[in-house]
């Protein structure tokens, strides 16, 4: 894409941390966070693809790629559940296939209860190192039950042990407890054997209606691209929007 780099990700990496482009001559921790301020840089948005998923896809590489992010693949995941009472959580992007981005869950958890009162979610990816973040927006799925398999069997051994020895967002009397739980699970499937997916757990898959691409800018003048359609048969429409 032209445009959209200037500097290398090393570059961009090594001048990532937050400046203080104003004095100290407060004290205490209101006027710190009131100094911190980052300036962004002059490159932006520019001749972007009619395919959200492609520029994603490129986004996702460069975020791979740079030494400051630690997680490029984590997300952040926000839910609403019948009453509207919203909660947020971090969770790993696992897969972009069939038009959509999954991730993996216990289907007891909090964050699968509120999708099953309501599909809408959003999805944040905040890589502030290349002054950039996207924003999606869609219906969460639950993905089919030999797609939930197939990933489990590639999850290190100790992964698979604690997707059993976690009743995920339960409330626990002690870290013992479920120190005690793993054990049990790593007695009954040792390592090295075939350790069966847990029937709690799997995939949903978040078929997007919105992605939203953001380009920090000088003088907060941010570019902000958004794709968005009316159902996923719909054509992408792009619009920018003021920062």
């Amino acid at each position: 894409m032209k445009g959209v780099l200037a500097t290398t990700d090393v570059e961009i990496a090594l001048s990532a941390k937050v400046t203080l482009d104003t004095s100290m001559k407060e004290t205490g921790i209101r006027a710190e966070i009131s100094a911190m301020r980052r300036s962004y840089g002059e490159v932006g948005l520019d001749k972007l693809p009619t395919d959200p998923v492609t520029l994603f896809e490129e986004w996702m590489a460069a975020a791979a790629a740079n030494e400051i992010i630690v997680e490029a693949n984590a997300m952040v995941l926000s839910t609403a559940d019948g009453s509207g009472e919203i909660t947020t959580r971090t969770v790993l992007l696992k897969d972009i296939s069939l038009g959509g981005f999954t991730f993996f869950t216990n289907y007891s958890s909090r964050k699968a209860q509120a999708i099953a009162m309501n599909s809408q979610v959003t999805l944040l990816f905040p890589w502030y190192a290349m002054e950039r973040q996207v924003i999606i927006s869609g219906q969460a799925d639950k993905i089919s039950r030999e797609e939930s398999e197939n990933y489990f069997a590639t999850r290190p051994w100790s992964s698979q042990i604690g997707a059993w020895a976690s009743v995920q967002s339960a409330p626990l009397a002690s870290r013992e407890e479920l120190e005690m739980r793993f054990q049990g699970a790593a007695e009954k499937w040792p390592e090295g054997s075939v350790v069966p997916t847990p029937p709690h757990w799997g995939g949903f898959r978040v078929i997007p209606d919105s992605i939203e691409y953001w380009q920090g800018r000088y003088s907060r003048l941010h570019d902000r691209i958004r794709y968005h359609r009316a159902s996923a048969k719909s054509d992408w429409e792009m619009q920018r929007y003021f920062p």
